[in-house]
């Protein structure tokens, strides 16, 4: 379909995708050839980012995947795939990946979880079992994570030489993670906050960043382009933001005192009438626009900014949401690892 362009012509596309080696063994019971055979046959199509990018919905065909939930939730419109954002499935879990990022899969990895798993500060064997789950998805090595301990803060950590820790010294009060190493995984978490992931092509670097309304008021997202561009030599016109799922400003409803500050903060923006709304004597901010403007402003593209578009509060059946179950919620986690 995609090699003669009837896709253009298709209001949804649906591509049936499977890991390499499910797709080797039903070729060679399909077709009675051998694996190498088969391999070559696979090498020869396109592989399953090309239809991650390209395909308005994707189902995963592996054992122990409902195939029937899938295509129930694409018809009830439970699935959370748009222009910039895939939703994917692997058995019990599920998961997002910017579309964008996949367009470089010979050199990143990455993703978003969902309310199928639980990123919080849980018990280490427990942390250690989930994010085995998700990286065996993703062929990463589970024991290359670095996650810190966040507290809303504007500090950054390079990730260098340092043994993958999780919560460990040297990772206190640090809400972003940048590497140029290959191999190690960046893993912050969220229930609410804004995912700021960030690759340079030309440099082959990365980073995360956690920018809650505290880090966004702080402007912690422009303190990491800054870091990239004054430690690594970044040229923010090469630069790659992708911003995953947060509460939007559908949702994000604050009382006065946090409206005045980011009135003070951001009114120089010329754009104070879209940041900030007043619907029913309420107030709500638009933290994903100031994000976009601070960024903006240290000189990435605007084609280079891409917004997953999705509330976590509206998707709170899908995604981890503080704001509709305050100290219960789980967390979500985004990982992004070089290759």
């Amino acid at each position: 379909m995609f090699e003669t362009g009837l896709d253009k012509i298709c209001n949804i596309t649906i591509g049936v995708i499977a890991d390499e080696k499910t797709c080797i063994e039903r070729i060679c019971y399909r077709d009675g050839v051998d694996k190498e055979k088969a391999k070559k046959r696979l090498e020869s199509q396109y592989d399953t980012n090309f239809f991650k990018v390209h395909c308005k919905f994707c189902i995963t065909n592996e054992e122990h995947t409902d195939l029937d939930k899938q295509i129930n939730e694409i018809l009830e419109n439970k699935n959370l795939s748009n222009e910039n954002v895939i939703h994917l499935y692997n058995g019990d879990l599920e998961y997002l990946q910017f579309r964008k990022f996949l367009e470089y899969s010979k050199y990143i990895n990455h993703c978003f979880t969902m309310k199928s798993q639980d990123f919080r500060a849980l018990n280490m064997e427990k942390a250690k079992e989930e994010y085995k789950k998700i990286c065996d998805i993703l062929n990463l090595d589970y024991k290359k994570i670095y996650r810190p301990k966040q507290t809303h803060s504007c500090n950054i950590k390079t990730i260098k030489s340092e043994e993958p820790l999780i919560f460990g010294e040297g990772f206190q009060d640090v809400d972003g993670l940048i590497t140029k190493e290959k191999n190690k995984i960046l893993s912050l978490t969220y229930a609410d906050c804004i995912p700021l992931y960030f690759y340079d092509p030309v440099k082959n670097i990365i980073a995360e960043v956690h920018s809650g309304w505290r880090g966004t008021y702080q402007k912690i997202g422009a303190i990491a382009v800054k870091k990239l561009k004054d430690e690594f030599g970044v040229n923010t016109k090469d630069l790659i933001c992708c911003m995953g799922p947060s509460i939007r400003d559908c949702c994000f409803e604050v009382k006065e005192d946090v409206k005045n500050m980011f009135y003070e903060e951001f009114k120089y923006t010329g754009r104070i009438d879209e940041i900030i709304k007043c619907k029913n004597s309420k107030y709500y901010i638009d933290t994903i626009l100031i994000n976009k403007i601070i960024l903006k402003e240290e000189g990435l593209k605007e084609d280079n900014i891409i917004d997953s578009g999705i509330c976590t509060k509206c998707n709170s059946d899908k995604l981890h949401s503080y704001r509709v179950e305050k100290e219960f919620t789980g967390r979500n986690t985004g990982l992004i690892a070089l290759i």
